[in-house]
């Protein structure tokens, strides 16, 4: 179990950030982003939630992650998006995805 949990503290992505993308967006473009690259990825139970599932990676038997976007935090128009993942490979491809949604979230708004 030890391994495990090493395993998951090293290979670790957790991060907040703002943007000004709407948060069905944010979710919207996650399940593309994670599909494109071989990870099953899609909305959960909970509101404004994407998890994302992967085969076996490094020493983990299976990875996973999701993406959460909050609504209005802070100045109305701010979306709080949170990233959680592990995995040999899902933990640098959700900091691809953070980098993907502060390039967006530079550019303006196109038709809402």
């Amino acid at each position: 179990m030890d391994k495990l949990n090493e395993e998951l503290a090293r290979t670790a992505y957790q991060k907040k950030a703002v943007s000004k993308l709407a948060p069905a967006a944010v979710l919207e473009l996650a399940v593309a982003f994670f599909g494109e690259r071989g990870y099953k990825a899609g909305r959960t139970g909970r509101p404004n939630q994407v998890f994302i599932m992967g085969k076996a990676e490094g020493g983990l038997p299976r990875v996973t992650g999701e993406v959460a976007a909050r609504a209005d935090v802070g100045k109305p128009g701010t979306t709080l998006v949170t990233m959680d993942a592990a995995g040999e490979k899902l933990g640098p491809a959700m900091a691809e995805f953070h980098k993907e949604l502060r390039a967006r979230g530079r550019k303006p708004a196109a038709g809402g």
